[in-house]
């Protein structure tokens, strides 16, 4: 079956230069092609579209008003192309971004006004959950995940390091001394993050080797700040990311605890988008401002030591 939009592109080059001939060339196909397409619209239509001489091409009543709309056609399939082409090069648009919620609320809502500013043509829509969403399903153009991603056919570009610490308050400490090797949490009230890869009753410790400590406690969230602020009440030892405890730390209301086995060095920061050759100039640039902005080093590790 013939494309019913080449066929519409030959309709008017036809009608344009007058003859199959002149059409053939301006399309860069032969004349017994553009005859084949003439006559799928003309079979198709069940009109005829030119009266054709051995000497002239002339467009008959029917073809005129087919042609009229036909343009019309074309022009709109520019347009659109024109519009798909510039949002390649152009940042322009809606940008839906789907971020974990501590970290969007803490490191991304603050960056957004800059990058307003930066790009006056992309609007964001800003998505603030902790599932793991599915970008085709629900529309996201881009995601932020952190932690060790799964194999996935998604494409992937690193930001930024993801720094664990293990801390309490003050307060805690002085109640109930300070842990100095991994065996000492049992002896401790560790509050519990429900989503760690390695669940709440495991602690992912160690380099390139990570192990998994056991541990236990009186809470368990779904949220770092949930366990932060149970934290800073004094009530347990928390292993939560540096963007989330790292103000706390230097502002000295928690303080970090070193153990014999070093937290977790496997951790990072994603943007994932879907497989393109050439993504969308909103999300190109949107993935570059924030490893501008979170290079050389992450604004929530600055100064820890």
């Amino acid at each position: 079956m013939l494309d019913r939009l080449t066929g519409l592109e030959v309709l008017s080059k036809v009608a344009g230069s007058g003859s199959l001939s002149g059409a053939a060339r301006l399309l860069g196909m032969s004349p017994t092609m553009v005859t084949k397409h003439l006559a799928a619209l003309e079979a198709r239509l069940g009109a005829k579209l030119f009266h054709r001489t051995t000497r002239r091409l002339t467009i008959t009543e029917a073809g005129r008003r087919y042609l009229d709309l036909a343009e019309r056609v074309l022009g709109d399939f520019e347009a659109a192309e024109s519009a798909i082409a510039a949002d390649r090069v152009e940042p322009r648009g809606l940008l839906r971004l789907n971020v974990p919620l501590a970290f969007g609320t803490r490191q991304i809502a603050p960056l957004l006004a800059r990058f307003a500013a930066l790009y006056p043509g992309v609007s964001v829509e800003l998505g603030l959950n902790d599932r793991l969403v599915d970008l085709i399903e629900e529309g996201w153009d881009l995601a932020i995940r952190i932690g060790t991603l799964k194999d996935s056919s998604l494409v992937a570009r690193r930001l930024a390091p993801c720094r664990m610490m293990i801390c309490a308050a003050p307060s805690y400490l002085e109640a109930h001394g300070t842990p100095r090797r991994t065996a000492d949490l049992a002896d401790h009230n560790c509050l519990g993050y429900t989503l760690a890869a390695a669940g709440p009753s495991r602690w992912r410790m160690g380099g390139k080797t990570a192990i998994d400590v056991t541990v236990s406690g009186n809470l368990r969230a779904n949220n770092g700040d949930a366990l932060l602020a149970a934290a800073l009440a004094g009530q347990g030892l928390i292993y939560q990311p540096t963007f989330i405890v790292g103000d706390e730390v230097r502002a000295g209301r928690l303080v970090p605890v070193r153990l014999d086995v070093p937290p977790s060095e496997l951790l990072a920061v994603h943007a994932v988008y879907l497989p393109d050759r050439t993504p969308s100039a909103k999300v190109r640039a949107f993935i570059d401002y924030l490893a501008a902005a979170f290079a050389p080093e992450p604004p929530w590790d600055r100064d820890l030591a």
